[in-house]
């Protein structure tokens, strides 16, 4: 029974550990944004793959190590924090790949970066014409920044002068059949979401999303969608 129960344990116990770690650090990890944070992602999934099945080393030595890592995390953090060439190092920089519309050929070759490869970052970013290309910087993060020349910038509403609107973050009413408690406030009450739901002959529980978007307007969508013949792909 022991030789199924302790490594079921040990499995447990690390996705326990990692999962309480994730949620303190998980932005680092999931991003992947910088070197760092490639490195402590690839660092903390060893260690607790080894925390879950390797029994030949004792779980309390690879407990230690994986605390040394999130120990050292915030030492980077710190150390970062206060110097900006360490935080340049730990970090890295963005690369120029293009400037005032010239490929800079040199610095793609310090990457070892071809044109196929900066040709498909573009199309992928929706641009397929180099003259329209002012900066083109490759990020740590392996992304394209672009900056497109003046005259291709989109218009916006300031070079058309027209008025601008307040644009709040969307308020969430209704998830699942039921109130979101936390978004109601004075404008958006219990009896105004439930008047909301009854003037398009709905009770809460037949709304499946309930949602103000930024320009201030309700969107429901409730369970029973009355296609005729709904899409059934992923």
């Amino acid at each position: 029974m022991e030789t199924f129960l302790f490594p079921v344990l040990r499995t447990i116990s690390s996705f326990i550990i990692l999962l309480i770690v994730t949620l303190i650090i998980g932005k680092h990890i999931n991003s992947h944004k910088t070197h760092y944070s490639f490195a402590l992602s690839i660092t903390i999934g060893s260690i607790i793959a080894n925390m879950a099945f390797d029994s030949a080393i004792p779980f309390i030595q690879i407990l230690v190590s994986f605390l040394t890592i999130v120990l050292m995390f915030y030492l980077f953090l710190f150390l970062s924090a206060k110097s900006r060439k360490i935080r340049k190092w730990f970090s890295g920089r963005p690369t120029v790949l293009i400037e005032d519309g010239k490929i800079l050929e040199h610095n793609m070759k310090k990457l070892k970066f071809s044109l196929d490869d900066l040709d498909q970052h573009l199309r992928e970013l929706g641009e397929f014409d180099f003259n329209e290309l002012d900066y083109v910087l490759l990020e740590v993060s392996g992304q394209l920044s672009i900056q497109k020349k003046d005259r291709f910038q989109p218009v916006t509403k300031q070079d058309l002068h027209l008025p601008s609107k307040n644009i709040s973050i969307p308020r969430e009413l209704i998830m699942d059949g039921r109130i979101v408690e936390k978004n109601v406030n004075e404008t958006y009450t219990k009896a105004w979401i439930t008047q909301q739901c009854r003037s398009r002959n709905l009770e809460i529980k037949d709304v499946f999303y309930a949602v103000i978007n930024s320009s201030g307007t309700l969107f429901i969508d409730q369970y029973k969608d009355n296609l005729q013949s709904p899409s059934d792909v992923e």
